[in-house]
């Protein structure tokens, strides 16, 4: 039993290490910034709240389409459906105080003097 988890342990070594090994290529292919200024040419705050609430909205009609599943007697994952529905609401919920925090900044912005 021990030479069995002695070997299983040498084996994710190894994997970490050519893991490790392999960092320093994958880290050359990520642009650079130049003259020390960072580039956030691909994002956009815009398009992440955007991808949030179509996210959000997404779990949601999961969710419906599984409570609506299980009423109708189609389907008997009762579980399933619950979980979705809790996965959904508490997607909403975050979404809800990300945007109060963002509006919250906003009015702080808003409210400085000039």
């Amino acid at each position: 039993m021990t030479s069995d988890m002695g070997r299983l342990v040498h084996a994710d070594l190894a994997s970490i290490k050519t893991d490790a090994q392999n960092l320093p290529a994958a880290s050359q292919v990520l642009a650079q910034p130049q003259d020390g200024v960072e580039s956030n040419a691909g994002f956009s705050f815009a398009d992440s709240m955007k991808s949030a609430v179509h996210g959000v909205d997404a779990k949601e009609r999961v969710a419906s389409d599984k409570m609506a599943a299980v009423d109708s007697g189609s389907s008997d994952d009762l579980v399933g459906a619950m979980l979705a529905s809790q996965d959904a609401s508490l997607s909403f919920s975050m979404l809800m105080q990300v945007r109060n925090k963002v509006m919250g900044a906003v009015e702080d912005l808003v409210k400085l003097p000039l």
